[in-house]
């Protein structure tokens, strides 16, 4: 038996075949053309083509993984229309009298190499975005037609890698798992196979010989085993039963409190980006929703999102709870969310500049709009707003000020809003240590954990050079949680966690006794926390 180590993107156990992905390379031949303006009208046919696939894709993945999941599809589509893309390809067919098929290649070449030398992780982020899809439209050019698996049976697939393109299109049905030798766990692709429930591990250096052989793959542990004899494959069987039992008991606690064996109540909430996530929520029996991702709206977009626009998904999604609590975070962009018709200037460190509240307070009728969407929906529902990377009071007065000039508007106009709790992320080392001082400010305190932990101890939580420094159980960071829910409690608010730390079982009993009051979680991790809350005394 061959054992291969990775790293795992999504647990579980798949046993079966591998199939090793066989992809057609874009051997782009340069031909000389003739006639450049036909060549012109056949490349800008294929470009509609390519654009009418990444819309199925779209429509797809929207269905499956969520609509924040599947705006990489609406990113593609975009990138295909962008003018400096489509006149460098127009402008070599012509000059050159080159073929659409090599004009493209060389366009994806030059862009793909300016973004890779950006100092910015997103812009650099943006070059596997560029050739996927180029390489997409130049097969559409070419006339070739890729079938993704060519097994009729379920395989492990293992490949390269797999561009966000080719995970929304495996067959669920025929895939076990999916190995890949690169990629990283933030990626579109990781990303899309933990929503999709496909056990994925990445990082993998498997053999080109394993094709049609037998194989586990452990996503719990990141590990592919290649030829394993009978007994251990007996023994990963009775794993993946074991986990199979596991997640049906789960399904027996929906409907159960979130209560503790000593009486205490816990509001069990969901974290969510979407609409589609919404009903995830409602799935696993989430109690409400303790953090939708609002910026979302804007990432899937190339222009600012109308009051209309946001006021029907806010609507939505508030009647969709039917009463359960919605907190809804006002946009959080910048850092690693970067949006270009918001046309922000490039930052050295990104996650300490230019963001979230800061925008919002800088851009005070953009701020507005949302706030007068989300208003105007919590008629409709139990909508509370929550403002991120606070540091100071006079942010939340701030804010404060705006919040009531919206409601005095929305009243002139004799338009309803409901009684909208006001809260605040306490994800800043600043907003930790006055938190006494912010809790008289506001209904109530969602910690984010990701970024507390990260400025807490210095360490860029995205850079893999750090990760062995990096370690969220510090005690720096437990003595921030327990300062921040009993600064909260002092004041007579309710104190819950939204971020990572959340959904870690092993923590959810010590939480408890620190006295949390809220915990929001993934939408599949409700039923696991809700089990541990259960067991708690």
């Amino acid at each position: 038996m061959v054992t291969i180590e990775g790293k795992s993107v999504f647990g579980g156990i798949a046993i079966g075949p591998v199939e090793i992905l066989k992809k057609k390379e874009n051997k782009v031949i340069r031909d000389h053309v003739e006639n450049v303006e036909a060549e012109v009208k056949r490349y800008e046919r294929g470009s509609e083509e390519t654009k009418a696939q990444l819309q199925t894709l779209f429509d797809k993945a929207l269905d499956e993984v969520g609509e924040a999941n599947a705006a990489i599809f609406r990113v593609h589509q975009l990138m295909l229309s962008d003018m400096d893309y489509v006149e460098s390809i127009e402008n070599m067919i012509r000059t050159q009298k080159v073929n659409a098929e090599y004009a493209v290649a060389m366009t994806s070449d030059n862009f793909s190499t300016l973004f890779e030398s950006m100092d910015d992780d997103y812009m650099r982020a943006r070059s596997a975005d560029v050739k996927d899809v180029s390489n997409r439209l130049i097969r559409v050019l070419s006339g070739f037609r890729e079938n993704m698996i060519q097994s009729d049976r379920s395989v492990i697939l293992a490949a390269e890698d797999l561009a966000p393109s080719e995970t929304v299109q495996l067959d669920k049905e025929r895939i076990l798992g999916f190995v890949t030798r690169y990629g990283s766990a933030n990626s579109h692709t990781a990303i899309l196979a933990r929503t999709m429930n496909i056990p994925a591990v990445i990082g993998a250096d498997f053999p080109d010989d394993c094709d049609g052989k037998t194989a586990v793959l452990d996503g719990f542990t990141g590990t592919l085993f290649i030829d394993p004899d009978e007994k251990f494959i007996h023994e990963m069987r009775k794993k993946q039963r074991e986990e199979q039992e596991k997640q049906e008991l789960l399904q027996m606690l929906k409907g159960k409190e979130d209560v503790t064996l000593s009486g205490k109540k816990i509001r069990l909430y969901a974290n969510v980006g979407s609409v589609q996530d919404v009903m995830a929520a409602l799935k696993n029996d989430a109690a409400g929703i303790g953090l939708f991702r609002s910026e979302f709206l804007y990432l899937e977009k190339d222009y600012y999102p109308t009051e209309e626009e946001q006021f029907h998904v806010y609507k939505t999604v508030a009647e969709s709870m039917a009463g359960k609590k919605v907190i809804i975070r006002t946009l959080d962009i910048g850092a690693d969310k970067q949006i270009d018709y918001f046309e922000m200037e490039p930052e050295e460190n990104p996650a300490m500049g230019y963001r979230a509240i800061r925008i919002c307070l800088d851009r005070v009728s953009l701020f507005k709009t949302q706030l007068r969407a989300l208003y105007r929906a919590s008629a409709y529902g139990n909508i509370a707003i929550m403002y991120p990377m606070i540091i100071s009071q006079e942010e939340v007065r701030k804010i404060k000020v705006i919040s009531e000039e919206v409601r005095k508007e929305l009243s002139l106009m004799g338009i309803p809003y409901g009684n909208v709790e006001q809260g605040i992320m306490i994800e800043t080392p600043a907003a930790a240590l006055i938190s006494d001082l912010l809790a008289k400010e506001v209904d109530f305190f969602s910690i984010g954990t990701n970024d507390l932990s990260q400025y807490t101890l210095a360490i860029d939580r995205q850079n893999p050079k750090l990760d062995a420094l990096f370690d969220p159980y510090h005690p720096a960071i437990f003595r921030f949680l327990q300062m921040i829910i009993d600064n909260g409690h002092k004041a007579g608010i309710w104190v819950g966690i939204c971020g990572e730390l959340g959904a870690d079982l092993s923590l959810t009993e010590r939480f408890i006794h620190m006295g949390i009051d809220e915990l929001s979680v993934a939408p599949s991790m409700v039923l696991p926390v809700r089990q541990k809350i259960r067991q708690t005394r």
